[in-house]
């Protein structure tokens, strides 16, 4: 072996160990082994989980109660009732499409005079109680000296921790459960909104882990403050049975995550952290008490025929890759690559939820963020073009080309 083939082998080899580093480093896969499969899940999915409204308010004229209590009732509500509840959904689109149940809509798409007789009832129910009187003679008192002369009604979205509701209009309806399947789509104005992925119910195992979230109606008491109110809740079950049909005969799943009617429309989430189903209806109350373990949801195969109809198209978006890119980069203890991702995130879309409270802590953590070797990519292959040629030239110079020899000394000859 020549000098020169001895001096280039280690030089080659010196070159080849860095192109191999570089390689490792710019594919070093983030590791955040403290964050288990429900922490991600809650994580990527609360943002996009909203608070339905579907109510309307009912205008009386009670010029002709004679009775002061119940005058005095009526008029220190401003001589209105407000009818309607509250139910949850999932964003599926970062353009403003969202899931729900169709019995969470209901009520504004009744007519008015159903509207105000239902907010009637429920005036006299609230006056019955309110001064302990029988509820069937207020009831008939208030439908005789009682009506109507205007109804409002009003459907919102409320995003998680978002005090400003978003109008938003019903773009399929699949019925109640009993009539239907249970399913609304419904549409607000908004672009690069958060947003979780459909999945596939058929794949569905029995006792297979699920999470449903959603905003408890049991959750809304007096010992929580009104921003409590528009904060989402998780819970944890399994898949209790995957072959049980509603009364009409429409699919449902059994889950025994523990849910009360506020979370009605919320997703039922899969570990993969896609919906495989919205929660619809529960099992039968005991003594006033609902039962838990005895929930069920409709299938995603079934949201799917309502998301068609609705010409929404579901999926991850902009905004949902930097968010999770960013999560995880947090997660891994790369800060200041986290808060990249998170601030490009609130440009996009400033309400989101989570965003205020992860840009603070990945400032506030910025002296203890590690070295995120793939943000080196590009000086890694300026390395790497220089050395490929390096070795090449290391090659051609200790292998192929040879060394020039000397001219041998031309013997004279002597002449005697």
């Amino acid at each position: 072996m020549g000098k020169r083939a001895i001096i280039s082998i280690p030089l080659i080899v010196i070159l080849l160990a860095g192109i191999v580093a570089t390689v490792f480093l710019m594919n070093y896969k983030i590791s955040a082994p403290n964050i288990n499969v429900a922490q991600r899940i809650g994580a990527y999915s609360k943002p996009a989980v909203v608070r339905v409204v579907d109510a309307a308010y009912v205008k009386w004229d009670y010029s002709y109660v004679d009775i002061p209590e119940i005058y005095a009732f009526i008029a220190a509500r401003g001589g209105q009732t407000l009818i309607g509840g509250m139910g949850s959904g999932a964003i599926i689109s970062s353009n403003g499409y969202i899931v729900t149940n169709a019995h969470v809509v209901e009520l504004t798409r009744k007519s008015d005079q159903d509207i105000a007789t239902a907010a009637l009832k429920q005036l006299s129910y609230e006056v019955a109680a309110y001064y302990n009187l029988p509820a069937d003679a207020v009831a008939e008192y208030i439908f005789s000296r009682v009506a109507y002369t205007g109804v409002q009604k009003m459907q919102k979205v409320f995003l998680p921790n978002n005090e400003t509701p978003y109008d938003s209009d019903v773009k399929s309806y699949g019925a109640p459960v009993g009539d239907g399947k249970d399913v609304a789509v419904l549409k607000i104005d908004g672009k690069n909104l958060p947003t979780i992925p459909m999945g596939d119910s058929d794949g569905l195992q029995l006792q297979e882990d699920i999470w449903v979230i959603g905003y408890p109606a049991a959750g809304d008491s007096d010992v929580l403050s009104t921003e409590s109110m528009l904060v989402s809740s998780i819970t944890a079950g399994q898949v209790s049975a995957t072959d049980k049909k509603s009364s009409q005969g429409s699919p449902v799943i059994q889950v025994s995550a523990a849910a009360t009617h506020g979370n009605s429309g919320g997703p039922v989430i899969n570990k993969d952290g896609k919906i495989v189903g919205l929660l619809t209806f529960r099992g039968n109350t005991v003594n006033g008490n609902e039962v838990q373990g005895f929930n069920f949801a409709v299938p995603s195969t079934t949201v799917n025929e309502y998301i068609s109809q609705a010409g929404a198209k579901p999926g991850l978006g902009q905004i949902d890759t930097l968010y999770r890119e960013g999560l995880e980069l947090y997660w891994g203890g790369y800060y200041k690559e986290a808060l990249d991702r998170f601030q490009k995130v609130q440009q996009l879309f400033d309400k989101h939820s989570e965003i205020k409270k992860l840009i603070s802590d990945s400032q506030a953590k910025m002296g203890q963020s590690k070295t995120y070797w793939p943000g080196y990519a590009l000086y890694f292959y300026i390395f790497d073009g220089v050395a490929v040629v390096l070795i090449i030239f290391l090659v051609v110079f200790g292998f192929i080309l040879k060394p020039k020899k000397d001219p041998e000394p031309v013997e004279e000859n002597s002449v005697e």
